[in-house]
């Protein structure tokens, strides 16, 4: 069974590869990554030396590398995560995200479908692609209800829009030419690896170094956290034993403002590190002017995935935390 996973030394995905060569070791792998700021392949030493890994440095939006590493190593399926992913980045420069999302995705897409077709309908039990995208892509809530399956896409930043775009790609792929592909659409994932630029990373790097804790607005916009490894059981179950052409939401069950959580991992880190202001991280907090067109809130009705699948996140969140805000110290100072 050969697998690639693009954007395999990225947070996600790292995680992802080191999770597969643990639970199948019929898989060999082959991880596909651009290495941008965002990747870091150290977390992947511990199977660097297996030789059912691999690695390739490509990127997606070159056609002809795209074409010549799936025709060499003649996948079985796709874990494709590669995209450009920080909303902040996005609105200062949308256009690396439309290469990377939009054209890097029908990239793998087409060479893919070429490969599995060979010009005829394609045999849709053989191969599949799974194609990984965020709830950012169904806009945004107020203070009730959640994103299902069936919410209609509303992208307000243009990250979620180019990964609206690249679920649309995969969606017309499926319909026009049979491909086996499936969707996963996940809510704010935390753990280990994640990189420095996201919200739990910053809060305590932040902190550690007794600089201002950023929060945005009054800090009260809700997110649903999910955990990294919780995320990858997840992935698995969707490519091994979802349906084709099917979506399914991924989810933590787990709503926290955001000036809550920030104050929690102070908390954490109170307890883990000591030696804040005044003995309390939290007098670093500082808000600052809001993100332009800043979501309010996002929740995940992962009610499908359970009912069909049988997956169920199984984090204890505090310890799970606990655990990230202890890794990122070890990484940071």
């Amino acid at each position: 069974m050969r697998l690639i996973v693009t954007g395999g030394a990225g947070f996600i995905g790292s995680n992802l590869l080191l999770y597969l060569h643990e639970e199948y070791s019929e898989a060999e792998l082959l991880n596909i990554d651009k290495l941008t700021y965002a990747s870091d392949l150290s977390y992947l030493d511990p199977i660097a030396d297996s030789d059912r890994y691999r690695f390739e440095q490509i990127d997606l939006v070159d056609r002809d590398a795209v074409r010549e590493v799936v025709r060499s190593f003649e996948p079985h399926g796709v874990f494709h995560l590669a995209a450009e992913s920080h909303v902040d980045n996005s609105i200062e420069g949308p256009e690396p995200f439309v290469k990377s999302n939009v054209l890097g995705t029908f990239n793998i897409l087409e060479e893919c479908k070429q490969l599995w077709s060979d010009g005829e309908q394609m045999d849709s039990t053989e191969h599949r692609f799974l194609h990984v995208s965020t709830d950012e892509v169904y806009g945004t809530l107020g203070s009730t209800g959640a994103f299902s399956e069936t919410t209609p896409y509303a992208p307000n930043s243009p990250y979620s829009a180019s990964k609206a775009g690249s679920d649309f790609l995969v969606r017309a792929y499926h319909e026009t030419y049979g491909m086996n592909t499936v969707t996963t659409n996940c809510s704010n994932n935390f753990g280990p690896h994640q990189h420095d630029e996201k919200l739990i990373p910053v809060v305590i790097r932040s902190a550690i170094n007794h600089n201002d804790i950023p929060v945005y607005g009054k800090g009260d916009n809700v997110r649903d956290w999910l955990y990294v490894k919780d995320h990858c059981v997840a992935l698995a179950a969707c490519y091994f034993q979802g349906e084709s052409g099917e979506t399914y939401n991924i989810g933590g069950d787990n709503e926290w403002q955001n000036l809550d959580l920030v104050k929690k991992i102070c908390d954490l880190l109170n307890e883990e590190v000591g030696d804040g202001p005044q003995d309390d991280y939290k007098n670093l907090i500082t808000f600052v002017e809001d993100r332009l067109g800043h979501d309010y809130r996002y929740a995940i009705d992962a009610s499908k995935i359970k009912q069909e699948l049988g997956w169920q996140p199984q984090t204890d969140f505090e310890s799970r935390l606990r655990e990230t805000v202890q890794w990122f110290v070890g990484k940071y100072r």
